[in-house]
């Protein structure tokens, strides 16, 4: 057998072998492979996913160390190659091997490249402390080490890497500034208003940028404290990222005499030049003067090699690539493809540009072909985009058409006429007709076949087509995916099923379900889901964890686009006192709190507080949580009732007090917001909330669920009507144990009720025919006796540095320093940070000059829509 040497275990590495192995190359040649991280091959452009916290580092990896074996491949993980010796025939490595070879593949990839920077490299260290380049998956996890302890990053590089990383980082309640050199963003594949618009969504989603940037100097001895510009400003963080783009390594080559202009010079059949059994492919390579860093080209050339290596196809050739690409950057889908502006005078271009919404659509056209688009903000044409550019499709002669549906074909159709080859997932190379394959190999799920294929796995910008080619290949007969009904994407257990099997091993805590129910393996996506059902059914007994609680979670606060919190303290009922609003005025001037809104829950909402002063403002305060950062039991809003109003026929004011009081902060499976109203003209909005109680003539009650009146609008159903407020707070406890119990995580009442039928949960909750009512009434008296409040019983720092001081920031235009008063903001954001796994966070904006702290609020309150 012939001996086979690849250098690099990477992307294009594996995925040549795999082709090799696809031609029968198993039986042909003895493979050896070496790779300088110890780790099996996995997907590089997921690690922004496992960065943010969206992917646990299981699910990028591609091959496992077991495929190897399986395959026969001899893996040489964690060793590094220092030079081919092309008159011996054999690959020298770090560790003193000696590996002869008859035909070898080089795939060593690129690496960061790190502009001359002073201070960045420490004489001892390599990178000063605090500072990163983003490349690799212990890139990724030092990154995630630091910015658990540290408050400021800053992120060199505005293009894909560097939006990615900033979008990441923030995650980790990290305030962000993005860096770039260039004139705007993703400079490399949009033009300048193209760029000017995704520096607005990026900006709206927290992350401060400066574009026309030369970073110089980063500063601080022994660890970062700060950048300095060519402009002689500086910046203060603790944290550096370098994503300022990549190179190809090269280093290998030049070092064997190889032929290296850019990169590793091949031919047609990625032949390095002169060398009859030397071979290159993936980002190393400069093919007919170009090189590539996207997924597809990457492709292209290991089939090629493939077909040429083991002689399937002696006639295969590579005549390189036409990029296009579509990912979802920073959360923004971007589509790119082609040139990015006319470059001819006779080049014919549309452009179409809506910044408040971060929408651009171009496009331009040469000799009646497409050949350049970029669609931001809006890809729903992207799919004909591509077939036009990669086969000539005939254009529309109103260009028009290229951007907008204007009666055009239905989706099936252009699922239909895609071409098998047509490139559908970008992140791991899957095309039409593999996703055909799978269906006709016997996936019939959506999630089987991304299983299978990997489709949809990375950025997930693919999964509707995906799901639209899955339906067409299976002629409509798409079986319903088990996880679907799965309550959390990690435990493979619908709710009724994982909750008898908590309470019959007394699982309680996080790890201990994963570790139970998931063999051992931890899902990110799934732990804000298992803390809420685990507190509910333990109370007390629940086992609090660090790592199983998002930001918001671990601060008891909301956290806003900035970074800074939103501290919502609680007003039973929407009734308070001269010394209440005394005590939040002298809070609010004492910490300068930019913004004091009044909420749709009837409460006072104090905005822009950082993260290191909430102790001190909740012990300032003296008041209990409102709970409004928590998928829990929020507020209840109330009428004046009949104490005051001359319509009034019942006291909603004290009985939404005394509901409230009860069901403070109760965990559920959806945030829920209540409202009492004294008659029926309903001036609390009962009929539209979780629960609403409306008093009517006759001193009686009626009690409506499943109301929404937010991006849902709909009025509840009548439960029951009832003769006395007891009953009204007896029947409120059971119909929330019932939805804690029974309902999806994040399903809201809204969607809860009409599943279950109101007939059926009268049947259940007022009748009691199954008799579950008095085990409902002993679960929720014991939730409700478990309840603590997590202020007034004392925050203590889960973890020193907690509520650390951030550092501050020094001058720098259009990036303002947090604790400026509202009169000397600039309107720029400063950062953002999302929740991971658990969906986007819900935030309002900050607005600069708002109402100022201390106000005197005069007459009776007018909120806002919307509580937080």
């Amino acid at each position: 057998m012939e001996r086979l040497v690849v250098v690099g275990n990477g992307m294009a590495g594996a995925r040549t072998v795999e082709e090799i192995l696809e031609r029968g190359g198993g039986d042909r040649f003895t493979i050896t492979m070496f790779g300088a991280e110890p780790y099996g091959n996995y997907n590089r452009i997921l690690l922004s996913n496992v960065l943010s916290g969206v992917e646990d580092e299981a699910g990028i990896f591609l091959n496992s160390l077991a495929w190897y074996a399986e395959n026969g491949i001899e893996l040489r993980a964690g060793v590094r190659v220092d030079r081919v010796d092309r008159f011996a025939r054999t690959v020298h490595a770090d560790d003193g091997s000696v590996t002869p070879y008859d035909k070898l593949i080089i795939a060593t990839g690129s690496v960061p490249f790190v502009p001359p920077i002073d201070g960045m490299h420490h004489p001892r260290r390599g990178y000063h402390q605090g500072v990163f380049t983003f490349r690799t998956i212990d890139d990724a996890r030092g990154m995630i080490r630091y910015a658990r302890d540290h408050e400021r990053a800053v992120v060199i590089g505005g293009g894909l890497l560097g939006l990615e990383a900033a979008r990441g980082l923030q995650r980790h309640g990290v305030a962000v500034t993005l860096v770039h050199a260039a004139s705007h963003l993703m400079n490399a594949q949009l033009d300048g208003q193209g760029g000017a618009i995704l520096r607005r969504s990026v900006e709206q989603l927290g992350i401060a940028v400066e574009v026309d940037v030369k970073t110089t100097a980063v500063l601080g001895k022994e660890k970062v404290t700060g950048v300095g510009f060519a402009d002689g400003r500086t910046l203060a963080c603790d944290m550096v990222v370098v994503a300022a783009g990549i190179r190809p390594n090269t280093e290998l080559a030049q070092r064997s005499g190889l032929p290296v202009e850019r990169a590793i010079v091949v031919d047609d059949h990625l032949r390095v030049l002169d060398e009859p059994d030397i071979y290159a492919v993936g980002e190393c390579v400069q093919h007919r003067g170009q090189t590539y860093g996207l997924v597809a080209p990457l492709w292209e050339q290991a089939r090629v090699l493939a077909d040429q290596i083991t002689g399937r196809d002696r006639t295969a050739a590579y005549h390189g690539s036409r990029t296009a690409t579509k990912l979802k950057v920073a959360g923004v889908d971007v589509a790119a493809m082609g040139i990015i502006a006319p470059e001819r005078d006779d080049d014919e271009s549309v452009v179409f540009a809506e910044p408040r919404r971060g929408i651009y659509k171009s496009v331009i056209i040469r000799d009646d072909r497409l050949v350049g688009a970029t669609l931001l903000g809006d890809v729903s044409k992207v799919g004909f985009l591509m077939q036009a550019f990669d086969r000539g499709l005939p254009l529309p002669e109103e260009r028009v058409r290229l951007l907008f549906d204007l009666g055009g074909p239905p989706a099936e159709v252009s699922v239909a006429e895609l071409d098998d080859g047509a490139q559908v997932c970008n992140c791991n190379g899957v095309s039409k007709g593999t996703l055909v394959q799978a269906v006709r190999g016997g996936a019939r799920t959506v999630a089987g076949v991304m299983d299978t294929t990997r489709a949809g796995k990375g950025c997930g910008s693919c999964r509707s087509l995906v799901t639209q080619i899955v339906e067409w290949a299976a002629g409509g007969d798409v079986e319903e995916d088990p996880s679907a009904n799965w309550y959390v994407p990690g435990v493979p257990l619908d709710k009724p099923a994982l909750m008898a099997a908590i309470r019959a091993q007394g699982l309680k805590s996080v790890s201990a379900v994963f570790d139970a129910l998931a063999g051992g393996g931890e899902d990110v996506r799934s732990k804000m889901g298992l803390v809420s059902l685990l507190r509910m059914m333990w109370g007390d007994e629940y086992e609090d964890e660090r790592g199983a609680r998002f930001i918001n979670d671990r601060v008891h606060a909301n956290i806003q686009r900035d970074g800074t919190f939103s501290v919502v303290p609680q007003m039973k009922g929407g009734v308070t006192t001269p010394a209440q609003l005394r005590r939040i005025a002298d809070v609010a001037e004492r910490y300068r709190v930019p913004m004091v809104k009044l909420t749709g829950g009837q409460r006072i909402d104090l905005l822009g507080i950082p993260k290191e002063d909430l102790p001190k403002v909740w012990a300032d305060l003296d008041m209990p949580s409102g709970y409004a950062y928590g998928k829990s039991m929020r507020t209840v809003k109330t009428c004046v009732g009949s104490e005051f109003c001359r319509f009034g026929v019942g006291d909603s004011t004290a009985l939404g007090i005394a509901i409230e009081s009860r069901f403070q902060g109760l965990e559920s499976p959806g945030k829920m917001k209540l409202a009492v109203t004294g008659c029926p003209r309903n001036c609390a909005e009962a009929y539209v909330k979780d629960l609403g109680a409306v008093a009517i003539d006759g001193g009686r009650w009626e009690i409506y669920v499943g109301g929404a009146a937010g991006a849902h609008v709909r009025k509840g159903d009548l439960l029951a009507t009832v003769d006395t407020p007891e009953e009204v707070i007896r029947l409120t406890g059971r119909f929330l144990q019932y939805y804690r119990e029974g309902a999806n995580w994040l399903e809201r009442t809204y969607a809860f009720v009409p599943r279950i039928g109101i007939e059926r949960l009268r049947e259940l909750l007022v009748e009691d025919r199954e008799g579950i009512a008095e085990g409902l009434d002993e679960r929720m008296e014991a939730a409700v006796g478990a309840y603590r409040d997590p202020w007034k019983e004392g925050a203590d720092p889960a973890t020193p540095g907690q509520f650390r001081p951030a550092l501050p920031l020094l001058p720098l235009p259009r990036v303002p320093v947090r604790s400026t008063p509202p009169a000397a903001a600039s309107s720029a954001p400063v950062t953002a940070v999302g929740s991971a796994v658990a969906g986007p966070v819900v935030a309002g904006p900050v607005v600069a000059g708002s109402v100022a702290a201390g106000s005197a609020v005069v007459g009776p309150v007018v909120a806002g829509d919307g509580d937080r």
